[in-house]
């Protein structure tokens, strides 16, 4: 072992000195990339059905090197993330992907160190191939939820179960209901397949009802000036308040709902810094973390400093302050904090403390309620296969939006082609519109205002033909990301005027 960490530690005295940032996955991490995807095989099979075949000897040697070059580019900052997507592990079924994560997750320790698992190197999957593994995690725990459910009436002498967890409520009262409502249900409910319906309209929730939900709901549940969230950081910004302490069951149905999001796969419109997410994913916390610019930058001033006269220039003990409600309190690091000051030797343990007390012990009861909300709803998932920069685009998406990739990959119904002339004029507003209109268009089509993972190009959208020219406006299945464009022909105007009122004016599901 003495030996093998020799070589380890002299491989990668190598790679730094050889290979700096600008070169390092080009010439290091790139050529292995493509070997391996040389040597992930799968075949299809007369039904269809696609099977891993992976080389027995080769994979698990790449990807070996692969990993300890990962390990050095995390250490030293030598590549990114996307560096380390392999594109032959995208091309592999979903299914097989599963199976290989259920395997490796049934395995003990010691049959994970006998076998070769490829969803142990979580750095090689997209996060479009994670999001599908999460998915199908979530579609199966549905499936057993509904399972768990079934009931025999002895009077009918018939079997009957419902696979959803309906929730039934008023717009007005959007946010009220759905607590009271959450909080009344059994966790084991929760987890089928959520369905939404607003008393009242008629639409049939096939996904877009929900999505339209979850937006509504992110509006109030994650207000600034509600009184959970922290309003030092402006309205940019969800963190806890930790001046809180008599909502904590607010907070575990917040991060129940939260979890109910990801679990259905709908994006929410929440400000949560990357913070949050590092801590979902159990990931330590460091200075980056800190959310004020100032106290972030004054911390790192503190450590950076050159001089050996620390605690006269900076006057600090172990010892932080902050006004809660009008009232100076004070909270000591360690014992005695007060009468320990910060000097050239602790400065470093002084940095640490304050972090954890910032990022940790100050928001801890708020942090555990939303935490175990989350945890009821996502406890089985595999979300530690995600970054936290990837979780936070699987929650909030991305709000890059490349309209001339989403035209590019728009299907067309009805009698639509790209060519027709209502279509061209269609696209034309797109690209003309500001980017609020774009931002009301796309959310009108889809009931959000983000791109998912991989951006609008990945994005299954129509427009399908909705009868001759007629002075109706469009209309939208958002549960199939359709939007229904009577045929304006080549009448810009019209167009431009009934599709900018249609995506201001319309809300909600009622058939007219």
């Amino acid at each position: 072992a003495l030996h093998r960490l020799v070589v380890l530690l002299a491989l990668h005295g190598w790679a730094l000195n050889l290979y700096p940032r600008e070169i390092f996955a080009k010439m290091l991490v790139q050529p292995l990339l493509r070997a391996l995807n040389e040597c992930l095989k799968f075949s299809v099979d007369e039904n269809q059905v696609s099977h891993f075949q992976p080389s027995r000897q080769a994979v698990p040697v790449i990807v070996a090197v692969i990993s300890w070059l990962h390990t050095i580019a995390e250490e030293s900052n030598l590549a990114s993330p996307t560096d380390f997507y392999s594109d032959g592990v995208s091309q592999i079924s979903v299914g097989a992907l599963f199976d290989d994560l259920q395997r490796m997750k049934r395995a003990s320790p010691r049959e994970r160190s006998k076998n070769f698992h490829i969803c142990a190197y979580p750095f090689l999957l997209s996060p479009g191939c994670k999001r599908n593994l999460l998915q199908m995690e979530s579609q199966i725990e549905m499936y057993k939820a509904m399972l768990g459910d079934i009931k025999f009436s002895e009077s009918q002498r018939q079997i009957t179960v419902d696979p959803y967890f309906h929730l039934e409520i008023e717009r007005e009262h959007l946010l009220k209901q759905t607590l009271e409502k959450i909080k009344q249900t059994d966790a084991k409910e929760i987890r089928k397949r959520l369905r939404v319906s607003f008393k009242g309209e008629e639409g049939i929730d096939a996904g877009g009802v929900t999505k339209e939900f979850f937006q509504l709901l992110s509006e109030e549940l994650f207000e600034v000036n509600s009184g959970l969230w922290s309003t030092k950081y402006g309205n940019d910004v969800n963190w806890f308040n930790s001046d809180n302490t008599w909502n904590d069951n607010n907070y575990e149905l917040i991060g129940l709902l939260f979890g109910l999001a990801l679990y259905n796969s709908v994006l929410l419109d929440v400000r949560f810094p990357l913070a949050v997410y590092r801590k979902i994913l159990g990931l330590p916390l460091g200075l980056e973390d800190i959310i004020d610019d100032d106290l972030r930058k004054g911390l790192q001033q503190l450590l950076e400093y050159e001089g050996d006269d620390v605690e006269q220039v900076f006057c600090l003990n172990f010892e932080v302050t902050w006004m809660e409600l009008g009232e100076e309190k004070r909270l000591e690091l360690k014992p005695d904090g007060a009468n320990i000051p910060v000097t050239n030797e602790n400065r470093e343990e002084y940095v640490l403390r304050y972090v954890r007390w910032v990022l940790v012990d100050s928001i801890q009861p708020q942090w555990d309620s939303f935490e175990k909300g989350v945890m009821k709803v996502m406890e089985s998932s595999s979300l530690d296969l995600f970054l936290p920069e990837e979780l936070e685009l699987l929650v909030v998406g991305s709000p890059d939006l490349d309209f001339e990739a989403l035209e590019v990959n728009t299907k067309y119904e009805g009698g639509y082609d790209k060519n027709s002339p209502v279509i061209k004029n269609f696209w034309k507003f797109v690209r003309e519109a500001p980017k609020d209109t774009q931002v009301q268009l796309l959310k009108f089509a889809t009931a959000s205002c983000k791109a998912p993972i991989g951006g609008l190009g990945k994005m299954d959208f129509m427009i399908q033909r909705a009868g001759p020219d007629s002075a109706q406006l469009p209309t939208s299945h958002t549960c199939f990301n359709t939007l229904i464009l009577p045929d304006y022909g080549d009448n810009y105007e019209k167009l431009a005027d009934l599709l900018g009122r249609a995506i201001i004016e319309c809300e909600g599901f009622g058939l007219e």
